[in-house]
């Protein structure tokens, strides 16, 4: 996927100075992205000359968001190599993905490195206030370990439902039973650093996008599947499709069984009520499991009734992805959560049934692929909502956060 232009809302200053943020916005955020690279790199990527790099990687190592240093691919190699250009894992930001079986808390730094990651499983549905509580006793108890050793950027939400994105504000979330939640403000006054939230899949879709499979694909639909159902995220043209409101991608929702199961949302064989992670479960006869052990289970049972609902899922999962193919034509399908364990014993099957059922195969044979950020994904996508502002702005965040602690203290 091709990096976006940054998108500096710079008031006053002269134009020098503003073209010099520009540029540092641009070569910090190609540095977040790529996880590092050498000046000349840089200087190829940005179209700037050497000196310019020079500068602008010096301005930001002084800030403190890059270091320089030897790539680990030299080690033992004959020759000098030349000296890569670093983000500074130690500014972090802290991510969060509410669902309805566990509360996951991550520590992600600069360049999408997910340095922590502490799943707290709930006896029940979390409420607002529940959650808050839980993720502020696990951030207190890392204190510790981020007083030492990190700068907090922001906290990042990954929410099962629809935020609004100017507050974050929950709207709803469904399966938590949440509805126009203040999440986001909780969590701020709790935690003391700038909160943001936005939708789950639709983060997803960023983080492989930038850090994953998808890098260098512009077009490309993104499901994941979890406790909560199945959400949908969407990179168009190389940009999220967001919508008027920012609520594209309720993909969830797509009928794929009209004699099926009726939806929460009041529709009858919805995707997310036909493919669901509560029927694998109950087939495996496993109360809960993660991926990793969603993935061995499916993987060593050779029960019938596992590999008829399997086969079940899949093909209705195939229904849903045709339609997408046809309305998006998408160089890529991507399958998060539980649906990357039904592609992997499955894809087979469900290449072959979207590949009949899909107008791709006139022009092109669309990818369908299993995210490769597995458990780490939600967590980086959070962390990009509070990367942004240092992002957008290096210099401007660092005076911002100096001057804070300045009147604080």
């Amino acid at each position: 996927m091709s990096i976006a232009p940054p998108t500096l809302g710079i008031r006053g200053g002269t134009s020098n100075d503003q073209l010099r943020r520009y540029n540092l916005s641009m070569v910090m955020t190609m540095l977040h992205h790529a996880g590092g690279c050498s000046r000349a790199e840089l200087t190829r990527r940005t179209g700037l000359n050497r000196s310019t790099i020079a500068a602008l990687v010096a301005e930001l190592s002084e800030l403190g968001m890059v270091y320089e240093g030897e790539p680990e691919s030299a080690v033992g190699r004959v020759g000098r190599p030349s000296l890569q250009v670093f983000p500074n894992p130690g500014i972090a930001a802290i991510s969060v993905n509410p669902d309805i079986d566990a509360i996951t808390v991550g520590l992600v730094g600069l360049g999408g490195e997910v340095i922590r990651r502490i799943r707290f499983d709930t006896a029940r549905v979390p409420t607002v206030h529940e959650t808050v509580n839980a993720v502020k006793a696990i951030v207190d108890g890392m204190r510790g370990e981020i007083d030492k050793s990190y700068r907090i950027a922001g906290v990042g939400v990954a929410v099962p439902g629809l935020v609004n994105a100017s507050d974050g504000r929950v709207l709803v979330a469904p399966h938590l039973g949440w509805r126009d939640a203040g999440l986001a403000s909780a969590l701020q006054k709790a935690l003391g650093y700038t909160v943001y939230a936005g939708n789950d899949a639709s983060l997803g879709a960023i983080a492989e996008s930038l850090f994953g499979v998808a890098q260098d694909i512009d077009d490309l639909v993104y499901l994941n599947g979890s406790a909560s159902g199945i959400g949908g995220g969407l990179i168009i043209g190389g940009a999220p499709l967001r919508g008027t409101s920012g609520y594209a991608g309720e993909l969830g929702h797509t009928l794929v069984n009209s004699v099926g199961s009726r939806c929460h949302c009041g529709r009858i064989g919805c995707l997310e009520t036909e493919v669901s992670l509560a029927r694998l479960l109950a087939v495996l006869g496993l109360p809960r499991a993660d991926q990793d052990e969603l993935d061995i289970a499916l993987g060593v049972s050779r029960d019938p009734a596992v590999m008829a609902e399997v086969r079940r899922q899949i093909d209705l999962l195939s229904e849903a992805i045709s339609n997408f193919v046809n309305m998006f034509d998408p160089e890529m399908v991507i399958l998060g959560g539980f649906l990357g364990s039904l592609l992997s014993v499955g894809r087979e099957r469900l290449a072959d049934a979207v590949s009949v059922r899909s107008m791709s195969s006139v022009g092109h044979t669309v990818v369908i692929e299993r995210t490769s950020l597995g458990s780490r994904l939600l967590m980086v996508g959070a962390a990009e909502l509070a990367f942004a502002g240092l992002l957008d702005d290096p210099a401007g965040f660092v005076r911002t956060r100096a001057a804070a602690r300045s009147h604080r203290s």
